[in-house]
């Protein structure tokens, strides 16, 4: 049984993003890390009572990293760039980390190859922080037990 000081919570988390040995940063939130079992249905012929649900593929949701804008912006325009020249898909690395620089989780993407960047909507009438948002496309990711 766990004892509750044992049990280590993500509070105040930062997410810090490498492709390959290139360290991106750290981002504020991460959205979309997920998989869906797709399923096809079949009736069989004769059997009234149930249709058959089999699962075909896994389907892997695109993620959207979200920071405030800053120098590491940089990075993400040349990874972008790439694209327009050719582009060899690559592993990116997810630490989930809190205030204090402990690994929470971490994540392995693979194969990903970047989908969209949005910048800030300017506006001097609503004052806020200026974000970007990346959006990544992948093929599959594992938890790698860095925590």
């Amino acid at each position: 049984m766990t004892q509750l000081e044992d049990v280590d919570t993500a509070v105040s988390v930062s997410y810090v993003v490498r492709i390959d040995d290139v360290e991106l940063g750290a981002f504020a939130s991460c959205d979309g890390l997920g998989v869906e079992v797709v399923m096809e249905t079949r009736e069989e012929g004769g059997n009234n009572f149930n249709v058959w649900q089999l699962p075909t593929r896994l389907k892997y949701s695109n993620v959207k990293l979200t920071r405030p804008l800053g120098k590491d912006t940089e990075k993400i325009a040349k990874w972008f760039s790439t694209m327009a020249t050719g582009y060899e898909r690559k592993t990116m690395t997810i630490q989930a980390m809190r205030a204090d620089g402990k690994v929470i989780a971490e994540w392995a993407l693979y194969d990903v190859v970047p989908a969209r960047w949005t910048g800030p909507a300017l506006s001097a009438d609503q004052p806020k922080v200026i974000t970007e948002t990346i959006e990544i496309a992948h093929h599959g990711f594992m938890p790698t037990g860095g925590a």
